[in-house]
């Protein structure tokens, strides 16, 4: 019999080792199913992944299905939706500038996308992930640390705070942010990090030329220019994905971002 989540209907619940608790449905992990699906989906779009980063992905994946049973992280579990959707959407975000020594900062990381996945992929890199919660936080934090990952920090802030902070402000030479906001308010919470001359990464779905639209007006204000924007497709899908690549021209005027919420509220046109 099929089981609900919160994705839909799961085709096939005895693969995805599906055990009813109560009114909760936990989800067990199927190791093998994933490492197995990474490495070929992986390679599939290009990717080259090393044993050790495999098992390191593979690990990541164990813990995001195990904690999501305790706490919403991710309302993708499947093997192949980890695998693909997160793991893979995350990686082809990879850049010439994301070099070895190279300071990272992910804003709204979540569950570690792309930026969790991008440190396991360039271990080189400095990361800095940044959430408001505190629970997802805890997530990262346990993850990296089971992996023994150096050079990788988790603040607890909203970008609008995170923007005026001088620790943080204009310190990074990329910022990435998947599945945070549309791209006129994802361009204030993210170019007050970047260091003048740095690069904004943006994950963005099918709507992406409608939001680049919008966004001219915020970009100019704030000081970026898109650099290019990118079609990516997922391995088996073709659901209109890009990558928005944004340069950080000049720096980006003090009174911004704005207070918490307000740019969310009314974007900058």
């Amino acid at each position: 019999m099929a089981v609900k989540n919160d994705r839909g209907t799961l085709t096939n619940p005895e693969k995805e080792r599906v055990t009813r608790m109560g009114e909760k449905v936990s989800v067990q992990p199927d190791v093998p199913a994933f490492k197995k699906i990474l490495a070929e989906r992986g390679a599939a779009a290009g990717l080259t992944l090393s044993d050790l980063q495999l098992q390191q992905f593979s690990r990541y994946y164990e813990l995001l299905i195990l904690a999501n049973n305790q706490f919403n992280l991710t309302a993708l579990t499947s093997p192949e939706d980890v695998a693909v959707k997160h793991m893979i959407d995350s990686l082809l975000a990879d850049d010439a500038a994301l070099q070895e020594g190279k300071t990272v900062l992910d804003v709204g990381s979540g569950a570690g996308f792309p930026g969790l996945a991008l440190k396991i992929y360039r271990p080189g890199l400095k990361v800095t992930l940044l959430d408001a919660l505190t629970k997802r936080l805890t997530f990262l934090e346990s993850v990296i640390q089971d992996l023994g990952l150096k050079e990788i920090t988790c603040v607890h802030a909203r970008a609008e705070d995170a923007g005026h902070d001088v620790r943080l402000r204009e310190k990074f030479d990329v910022v990435t942010a998947r599945a945070v906001a549309k791209l006129s308010v994802l361009a204030e919470y993210t170019l007050p990090l970047a260091k003048v001359g740095g690069l904004v990464i943006a994950l963005k779905g099918s709507a992406y030329q409608e939001e680049m639209d919008e966004a001219r007006g915020a970009l100019k204000i704030l000081g970026g220019k898109v650099l290019r924007a990118d079609r990516v497709e997922l391995p088996g899908l073709d659901d209109g994905r890009a990558i928005i690549r944004i340069t950080k021209t000049g720096k980006t005027p003090k009174q911004f971002p704005r207070k918490a919420g307000v740019p969310a509220k009314k974007p900058l046109t």
